[in-house]
């Protein structure tokens, strides 16, 4: 036989079964407490499908070694999740299509506030009629040694809201960045808490709501709810925004930043916003962004999956997370703003708005990485494709992308992985 002939037979017999295990059904998991490192025995676990709404489809516990197996049809055809329950909280770890193995890692519980430190406040105003959309995002960071997870049930995460506001979403996500929808849990006096684990590392707290804005004005105290030293406000052009020890800090993709610098302790402040932002261009379409979004119990805090909602022109959709379909229309900022993850441009991946704002105001001491290598890097990388296609998926079984959007983005895609097979 013609030896060309042969290599082909055999990549072929490769390709082949390498597509039959990715879709064999199984996945074998472990279960690992890395607080202290070791297997985590009896825990539960769950397999979740994530098509129309988180629906658990199996159970099982861990063995004496942490380990657990599932046997289901939608692994490897779906983008899927597993929760182990440790101590009554729920982890997650997402388990996209192809992969056949999975390790949930656990943490023993820590109550004390302090565990935890907010990094960075982020507000984005939209006005749309009569009702002013408010969207604020917190960088919550965890460096407790040994690792263990902040958690409270009564609310271990505090916000406060301005008068006549009405809660929309409150979302979490834990360190691999995928939110996950929280139950708001009503303290009184405008106050809301929420009761998820936030992990070593850096988490995210999501939360949209609404208050009137007739005359086309309206004023919101903004709380910072951890000491943190400042806050980022955006709002879309036409709209005024004034407040005290407000510093204006330029255009972001065409969006208006502030920066609000506390000279003291930090308190509430007032904003006051006016007018009327410009109608959306007719070429601002949607684009893949990594804002998936899925509903959860409100416990024990999502996993990966990470909002979290992330506006340029032409990448829009991350914030129907946050609006239910209201900021689409009107944002030209890039749809990704509020996620700290990349986003995806013509085919490519960049640095999202919130990083980049994030970075140039918070890390002063580093400059931030060029946009064009990270854009080499994610065209060169299949994992980075992978993951794009994953968080597309998981975008279209939340509902947060049109078909005909995702179409598109499934092309462009599609196109990548053209590019770099040609490579």
């Amino acid at each position: 036989m013609n030896p060309w002939a042969v290599r082909i037979c055999t990549a072929a017999m490769v390709l082949a079964a390498a597509a039959c295990a990715a879709n064999a059904g199984t996945v074998q998991g472990k279960v690992v407490n890395a607080t202290t490192g070791k297997p985590a025995a009896s825990v539960e676990v769950i397999l979740i499908q994530l098509q129309g709404g988180m629906q658990p489809v199996a159970n099982t516990k861990t063995n004496a070694q942490g380990e657990f197996t599932f046997d289901n049809p939608g692994i490897g055809a779906q983008p899927m999740l597993v929760r182990a329950v440790y101590r009554g909280v729920n982890f997650h770890q997402p388990l996209p299509p192809g992969k056949s193995s999975v390790q949930v890692d656990v943490y023993d519980l820590s109550s004390d506030v302090k565990s935890i430190s907010v990094r960075s406040h982020l507000v984005i105003f939209q006005p749309t009629g009569s009702r002013l959309t408010v969207a604020e995002q917190f960088l919550v960071r965890n460096e407790t040694k040994p690792p263990m997870a902040y958690f409270r049930a009564d609310g271990n995460f505090q916000m406060t809201l301005p008068d006549k506001a009405t809660v929309k979403q409150i979302a979490a996500s834990g360190p691999s960045g995928m939110p996950v929808v929280q139950a708001p849990i009503e303290l009184g006096k405008n106050k809301y808490g929420i009761a998820f684990a936030f992990r070593p590392g850096d988490n995210e707290v999501r939360l949209a709501y609404e208050v009137p804005y007739s005359g086309n004005a309206a004023a919101v105290k903004i709380s910072p709810s951890y000491g943190e030293s400042r806050v980022i406000l955006v709002a879309p052009p036409g709209v005024t925004v004034s407040s005290d020890q407000l510093r204006s800090m330029g255009q972001e993709q065409g969006m208006n930043v502030y920066e609000h610098a506390f000279s003291g302790t930090p308190a509430a402040f007032s904003v006051g916003l006016s007018g009327t932002p410009p109608p959306p261009s007719d070429t601002a379409g949607g684009s893949g962004n990594g804002m998936e979004t899925q509903p959860g119990n409100g416990q024990g805090g999502g996993e990966q999956q990470g909002t979290p909602i992330q506006v340029v022109p032409g990448r829009l959709d991350g914030l129907k997370w946050y609006v239910l379909g209201v900021l689409v229309a009107a944002f030209a900022f890039g749809g990704v703003l509020l996620s700290r993850k990349t986003v995806v441009v013509n085919g490519a991946t960049s640095m999202s708005a919130a990083e980049v704002v994030t970075q140039q105001a918070f890390s002063k001491e580093k400059a931030p990485q060029s946009l064009a290598t990270l854009d080499t890097e994610a065209a060169t990388s299949l994992d980075a494709l992978k993951d794009l296609i994953f968080k597309l998926e998981l975008r279209r079984q939340a509902g947060t992308i049109s078909e005909t959007e995702y179409a598109a983005e499934r092309a462009k895609a599609e196109q990548i992985l053209r590019n770099l097979v040609r490579g």
